[in-house]
């Protein structure tokens, strides 16, 4: 069974920024030359995660305040007091979503609902360089 991997590469902006991934894995399907099979995303860190959305203003802002209730930024977290980089709530954040992401795919295209995108969620507290792994497989 075939396999190809590639890896999306962008900048993010942190602070629970989402950024669009549909497209880009899309065309890594298109690259692979594979018609049946499954797109694995992997987020190679511990800052960021991937999962899917409608990715329109509103259901983006909701799931951003989603992570301020849950773990937010001003808490006190054990990481921050050991290494002092003020990105705890930012590990408790991806760990929570999770650093991966398989979606399958038939004639080419992945078989996501109409209002459902990719995405990859940076909760860093600070803008980087990311890199997601895009695994493909099928025949």
């Amino acid at each position: 069974m075939p396999v190809e991997t590639m890896s999306l590469r962008f900048e993010a902006l942190g602070d629970a920024h989402i950024t669009e991934l549909t497209a880009e894995t899309q065309e890594a399907i298109r690259q692979s030359g594979i018609q049946s099979g499954t797109a694995t995303l992997f987020v190679p860190g511990s800052t960021a995660g991937l999962t899917t959305i409608e990715f329109e203003e509103g259901a983006v802002k909701d799931f951003q305040r989603l992570f301020d209730e849950i773990a937010h930024p001003e808490r006190d977290y054990a990481h921050n007091e050991r290494w002092g980089d003020g990105n705890g709530h930012s590990h408790v954040r991806a760990a929570l979503l999770g650093p991966s992401l398989t979606v399958p795919f038939t004639d080419g295209k992945l078989l996501l609902g109409q209002w459902q995108q990719i995405i990859f969620v940076d909760f860093d507290n600070r803008p980087r360089s990311r890199v997601v792994v895009v695994q493909v497989v099928g025949e």
